[in-house]
This record gives C-alpha cells, structure tokens and sequence, in this order.
C-alpha cells in the first residue's frame, strides 16, 4: 500500500525543505523507517501546522478561522513509501513516535474526472461564453489579465488551445512544474484530459496566465493513462504556495483548477482510520489546501461524475461521493449543468464528506468546445464545469486581488449570486445554482460602491 509518511525532524530540516531554493531528498529527512520502502524519486514536501485563530479553538475543525504556520518549529514533512499489503496493521502501529513519525496516511490513486455517458454535445462554447456574458466581463475589465490559472490535470497543448480558441493565450513556462519522473515541456504535453480544461478556463478568461502542472501523468505499476497520487498533487499545492508567496500583495491572484479526484475507498484508508484522506481533515492534503486558500489562492475542484442517474464506471462510494479536497468547505466545489440549465445526470451530488453543503455551485459542461478527444466530442464532465467556473473566478481577480476581496468572500459572492434551480435555496444537485456572471458584476458594483480601502481610496474603481 502507498502511504505519505508525516514527520516531524529537526528545524533546520524542515528549514531546506520549505526552501525553494533547496532540493532536499527522502535519505536528507530520515534514515530509513522499519517496514516502509522510501521512494527516493518523491521530493519531501513541507506541510503547514493548523493553529486556532481564537484562543481554544480546534485545529482540526475546518468550519472555524485557521491560521498556518510554517515556521521550522511548526511545521512537518512528507515523504512517500509503501508498505506491504500484509503487513499494514501491524506497521501502522509501530511508526507513530518512532524516529520523528507524526502519522502515516493515505496516498489514494487520483483520476480526473470524465463523464459516463455517450450523449452527444448540448450546445458549443459559443453559447457558454453567452451565458457567462462574457461580452459584459471584458468590456468591464474582467477578462483575466494579471491572473495566474494553475491547471493541474494531464499537461497543456498549447498550439491545439490556441487554434481551437482561435487566439493566443499566455503559457507561464517559468511557473509551470511537473513532478519528478514526468517528461515532456510546460504547453507541449499530448492532447488530452488538461488541454480541455485549460481551454474551458479560457473561455472566460483568454488572458490569464496558464501555468502547466500535469499532476495526472505521473505512473504507477498497473496505472492507467489518466492517474495519478495524491502525493504529486500535495507537491504541486507546495509549488503553487512560492508562486503566491512571490506576487505582490496588490495584485495578488492564483486561481488553480481541479478536475480529478479519488472514486474508491478501496484507494484508502476507512473512515475514521487516523491516515484516511476522503473524511479527515487532518490529512496533509486537506491541510495544505486550506493552507494555499488561507494565503490568498482561489482553489476550484470538480464535485465528480458520481451522480445517481448516470454514475461512472469507476464511483465505488456508497453514498456521499464528494471526498476529501473535492468537498473542503474551503474550496469552490463546482457541479455540472448544459447550456439549457439542467443538471446533467452524472453529477455528483452531496452532501460532501468534509462539508456538508456541497456541491458549492454549478457551471456548463458536456458542449462542443475544445475537441480534445476528437470531432463531435463534448467537453464533458464536472471536468469541464470546474475550469469553466475557474475562469471566471480569474475573470473577476484582474480587477480584484485576493487581498481586497479573500478566497472566502469571493466564494460567498458567487454562492449569493447564482442563478437558483432546483428547491428553492440551497439543494445537493446543484449547489446554490447556476454560475451567473450578470449577478456577480452587480454585487461587485454594489460592494464598490460601500466599501473604501484602508487609505480610503475607492474599493474597486468602477
């Protein structure tokens, strides 16, 4: 069983590993663990430590105020290795407390997010750029200019995005990161899962920075085409932490897109299990999400194609199929619907396992758009709706940096503005409905016109 291994070394370690500018590797962080293979390719990640922000607070609740620190005294490390199927339960007692081990959790396989159906494409990305009145949002500056779009999938083409958008787009190479083991360049990987959702986020947003993170492609003995594990997508949230680190905190904006997810507690530790992931907000994942949102990043992930009129092939939940990250309540858990506003059938519906009131909202899918897999090919999926729904978060963050309007507020505004379908309010099909960029823009003037900044200038020149 793969397994991500917490622990806690001295400062100075911790130190080099959170330094960017320090590739530290497994054999620098601990010499060997009983029991457990270290993989030595698997650069050790630091992992932020959750504090209350009041005073007797809980810092494994996630429905409270956190803060994270990653002060060497503080904060911990990952490495990654396996442990044999049969031995599991009895090394999972022994590691914790010795050699520094904090905890052993899950590293689940990750897979993105495809649709079940064979229906064909309900409208083209013409008519989704009409929903999402995307005439309205350039003309009032919105059009992603500025924005860093994190795509964390199979790897961007750039030149099919390019003739499918039938313009340029802006590929940040500098920024982009692939993890250990994966070959190939930022905007030169093959056609695939990651080239749709970056065409998908464009749509709404042509001129945010792409930045190219093929967390999908990494392999596995017996893994398919389109996996991963989670452990490469914790690497590329540590990567994306120096990128946001590094802008200026006027212009502060890092929108990442997420259109995979886990599909089998067979990939897990039970619920309950100190190393689980899908219900534990205590694992590292989930902590470094809400860590990255809590810095500043607006993180987006597909609720999942679990729905129970056309569920995938591969949903082997139960019940409550959005997990782990997929369901954070500190991320935008986006459902699908076509062109016409109708849910379509395979998307996952809460409530969530970490956040009840999930899915948070729902975006367009399952139209003509980039013919990534093939002419008369949808883009298909709650992978199409995330990126949809991304970008039009990186729309609105050319004009409005994280630090005049937080991840957490921007979130509200979308869920307070969306078009309701379904029961009225709040409903597990669709979230608080539609994405509804007319509603958003007029919340934005409304507020605009309240708020002033802290030196009393206007909150957002209007």
């Amino acid at each position: 069983m793969r397994v991500l291994v917490q622990l806690r070394p001295s400062p100075d370690v911790v130190a080099a590993v959170a330094d960017p500018a320090v590739t530290a590797t497994a054999a620098d962080v601990v010499n060997g663990l009983p029991g457990v293979l270290l993989d030595p390719t698997f650069t050790p990640v630091a992992v932020p430590r959750p504090l209350p922000a009041r005073a007797g607070g809980d810092p494994l609740s996630l429905n409270q105020p956190l803060i994270f620190s990653m002060a060497p005294r503080d904060a911990s490390v990952l490495v990654r290795g396996e442990i044999a199927d049969d031995e599991v339960s009895t090394r999972l007692a022994l590691l914790p407390g010795r050699d520094g081990v904090v905890g052993v959790y899950a590293d689940p396989v990750i897979q993105s997010s495809l649709t079940c159906g064979g229906d064909g494409p309900v409208g083209d990305w013409r008519d989704v750029r009409r929903l999402l009145a995307v005439e309205r949002l350039h003309a009032e500056g919105y059009d992603g200019s500025g924005v860093a779009l994190a795509v964390t999938d199979t790897g961007v083409n750039e030149h099919h995005v390019k003739a499918a958008l039938g313009s340029d787009f802006v590929l940040d190479r500098e920024r982009s990161w692939s993890p250990d083991g994966v070959p190939g360049r930022p905007g030169e990987f093959d056609v695939d899962h990651g080239t749709m959702c970056a065409f998908d986020a464009l749509l709404a947003a042509p001129k945010a920075s792409v930045i190219d993170l093929p967390v999908l492609l990494s392999r596995r003995p017996g893994g398919s085409a389109l996996d991963g594990l989670l452990s490469d997508a914790m690497a590329a949230f540590a990567h994306l932490r120096t990128v946001l680190d590094a802008q200026p905190a006027e212009t502060r904006a890092l929108v990442v897109t997420n259109s995979w997810g886990s599909f089998s507690p067979d990939w897990d530790f039970p619920p309950g299990h100190p190393g689980n992931y899908s219900d534990n907000p205590a694992h590292p994942f989930n902590l470094i999400v809400g860590s990255l949102a809590a810095a500043g990043a607006d993180i987006l992930f597909a609720a999942g194609n679990c729905g129970r009129e056309c569920p995938d092939g591969r949903c082997s939940y139960p019940d409550r199929p959005i997990t782990g990250a997929n369901s954070h309540p500190a991320v935008v858990s986006v459902a699908g619907v076509d062109v016409t506003g109708e849910r379509v059938g395979y998307s996952s519906q809460g409530p969530g396992r970490l956040a009840d009131r999930k899915p948070d909202l729902a975006a367009y899918t399952h139209f003509a758009g980039s013919g990534a897999f093939g002419p008369g090919e949808p883009d298909s999926g709650t992978s199409a709706a995330c990126p949809v729904a991304a970008g039009v978060v990186a729309a609105i963050r050319s004009r409005v940096p994280s630090t005049v309007l937080s991840p957490s507020d921007l979130r509200t505004l979308l869920m307070r503005s969306a078009d309701d379908r379904g029961v009225l309010g709040y409903d597990y099909d669709y979230g608080y409905g539609v994405v509804n960029v007319p509603g958003i823009v007029e919340a934005l003037r409304a507020r605009a016109s309240e708020t002033r900044t802290a030196d009393g200038s206007p909150w957002l020149a209007v």
